[in-house]
């Protein structure tokens, strides 16, 4: 099953008690047939009659559950999205496409109204202004005004959704958001901390800046890590602490040159190097995520969200 709106999933609940109430009335209509069958000999005269004594009642409701009985539907992986580009951003449509062809998901989107770039984990006080809105190619959502923290504030802990996500992901963002010094200003990175700091899982993704971005190259990023993660994020307890979070950061490779791969590696210092170089035709063996950004990795890194580079 591909991914589906809270609608849909609606559908298919609705869907699946017809076909129950269609097979409990095919079992018991089997089981008339049958008693009514046994009431005649071979020549079809009436058999003789059985004393009373030696009638047994037989409950059929056994029979009927084993008739009708299915493997129940798999719950939904359930996903919000927000960012840090504003509602109708390149970045969160690729995202959002890509998220939708994953099997059994349902995704919500409630992202900034505009471009909030640049805001880590602002938020604003007071009651936040939340509209209808959709993607760039048209999938509903909700817009807040505000900054991306507060998107994610208003969908966990203002009533925005009823449901208690399995993920929260943040981006894709147009440009990239690694290092100890550029982190804590994201935006992308300040919505996923929000999440986490409520105890929901989160994830940002960041592309790195090209003309034009290369989003395809984070999207199979962020799909293969949700994919290696899925199990453990669908069945962890709601609520359960959630200490750290993840940020992903992929280059947009110069023409002629390839990614070199995705690799985990700690947050390390920019120490003066060029923060927009990319090197993917390096040979270099990274070791944080700012000499694996810098030389062509697309870059994991696992974020506290009460340690540096975070304070408050």
């Amino acid at each position: 099953m591909q991914g589906m709106t809270l609608e849909q999933s609606f559908d298919r609940v609705d869907s699946d008690l017809r076909r129950r109430r269609w097979g409990s009335a095919l079992a018991i209509g089997l089981i008339g047939a049958i008693a009514l069958s046994g009431c005649s000999g071979e020549s079809g005269s009436p058999a003789e009659a059985v004393p009373d004594s030696t009638v047994q009642v037989v409950d059929s409701a056994p029979v009927v559950d084993s008739v009708v009985d299915e493997v129940a539907a798999p719950e939904p992986f359930m996903i919000l999205v927000t960012n840090d580009d504003g509602v109708g951003a390149d970045g969160l449509d690729a995202l959002v496409n890509a998220l939708l062809e994953l099997e059994d998901v349902m995704v919500t989107v409630v992202a900034p109204a505009e471009n909030q770039s640049g805001s880590g984990g602002k938020t604003t006080d007071g009651t936040l202004q939340v509209s209808d809105a959709t993607t760039k190619s048209g999938y509903p959502a909700k817009a807040v005004v505000g900054f991306p923290a507060d998107s994610v504030i208003w969908a966990l802990e203002q009533g925005g959704i009823d449901f208690i996500p399995d993920l929260v992901v943040s981006g894709i963002n147009e440009g990239q958001n690694y290092s100890f010094e550029i982190a804590p200003l994201s935006g992308t990175v300040g919505a996923a901390r929000a999440a986490a700091m409520r105890n929901v899982p989160s994830v940002a993704v960041s592309q790195g800046l090209g003309e034009p971005p290369n989003y395809p190259a984070s999207v199979d990023a962020v799909i293969a890590w949700i994919e290696a993660n899925r199990d453990a994020l669908q069945t962890r307890q709601d609520g359960e602490p959630t200490p750290t979070f993840v940020s992903i950061n992929v280059p947009t490779c110069a023409e002629g040159t390839t990614l070199r791969g995705v690799v985990e590696v700690p947050m390390g210092s920019l120490d003066g190097t060029d923060y927009n170089a990319s090197n993917c035709a390096s040979t270099v063996t990274p070791d944080s995520d700012v000499t694996g950004f810098q030389n062509g990795y697309g870059v994991i890194t696992e974020l506290t969200v009460d340690a540096p580079p975070f304070t408050e």
